[in-house]
């Protein structure tokens, strides 16, 4: 494991970093670490473009689309 010292970190930050690791239960250091961990553990593609691109390679999906028999809501500006 590594370690990282992060100097002159602003008070207001450090006192939402403790109130946040309150609420979650653990520690400051382990809320850094968590919140670290999920900023670079991100996915280099969105997840819904890598679905599509799936199914465009195992050939598609067709979907019925039911026709829209409901009125528009009319519109009250003021």
């Amino acid at each position: 494991m590594s370690t990282l010292t992060i100097r002159q970190l602003d008070e207001r930050t450090h006192a939402r970093l403790r109130g946040r690791a309150a609420e979650h239960g653990r520690s400051v250091e382990a809320e850094v670490r968590a919140i670290l961990d999920a900023a670079v553990n991100r996915p280099e593609r969105n997840f819904l473009l890598s679905l599509h691109a799936s199914m465009v390679e195992a050939g598609g999906v067709d979907l019925e689309v039911a026709a829209r028999t409901d009125q528009p809501r009319p519109v009250d500006l003021p």
